[in-house]
């Protein structure tokens, strides 16, 4: 095949744009599409791979079809000087036969010296606020796209080091309230078990009195009795 370079995908938006919420998680879509007749391998990097996660970062695009990438940025605990972001993204893609899976992809498919047509996307990251659209200014961002350094995104979002410490804060004070709860439990049970002690010793007290009451009725009929008798003799 000849490598010439030209345009296999068209990619929609031109832009990654996020509607930046501090610790909050953020994603954006990416539409591709086949314009060709052929069929289309695809991979993503970007600069900052421990930042985002993209599902999925590689595939194939049927001829004549679009196929959506999902990229989500992991939440931010801080918004960075004037809501500007310098994070890149690269969209390589190659034609392939038709016989390639998701799996065979390989990141020697994308050189130039592989013999596949190939060609690459970069594209850039814009923070816009929640409650607008921010306008973008094109004419700010010196930097070379060609000179940054891109790597495959392949992490995932659940993974031990991206988790913020929010949920771990939330999981500790749920493990104190119940420590609290199962000993506030264990003092009631205690309170209970003494409150049955003492009612316990105030029935048996009760029925001392009541045996009392009856040993003395029973003299005092019987001392009526025989005075009655000594009257009526």
């Amino acid at each position: 095949m000849s490598s010439e370079p030209r345009e296999l995908l068209g990619i929609d938006p031109g832009e990654l744009r996020f509607a930046f919420e501090l610790k909050k998680q953020i994603s954006c879509s990416l539409h591709l599409t086949n314009r060709t007749d052929e069929y289309i391998a695809f991979k993503v990097k970007t600069t900052s791979p421990k930042k985002y996660c993209v599902r999925p970062n590689n595939g194939i695009v049927a001829p004549r079809s679009t196929f959506d990438v999902l990229v989500t940025m992991q939440a931010q605990r801080e918004a960075p000087p004037d809501m500007q972001c310098r994070d890149r993204f690269l969209v390589q893609s190659a034609v392939v036969s038709q016989d390639i899976t998701p799996q065979d992809i390989t990141g020697d498919m994308f050189t130039k010296g592989s013999g596949n047509v190939v060609d690459e996307a970069r594209l850039k990251v814009v923070y816009a606020p929640p409650s607008q659209q921010a306008s973008i200014n094109e004419g700010s961002d010196q930097e070379s796209l060609g000179s940054l350094s891109y790597q495959e995104t392949t992490r995932e979002l659940a993974e031990p080091e991206t988790i913020t410490s929010e949920p771990l804060a939330l999981i500790s004070k749920l493990k104190e309230e119940e420590n609290s709860a199962v000993q506030h439990n264990n003092e009631l049970r205690e309170e209970l078990d003494l409150l049955r002690r003492e009612i316990s010793k105030q029935n048996g007290y009760f029925s001392l009195v009541f045996v009392l009451l009856v040993a003395i009725l029973g003299i005092l009929v019987g001392y009526l009795m025989n005075r009655q008798t000594c009257v009526n003799m």
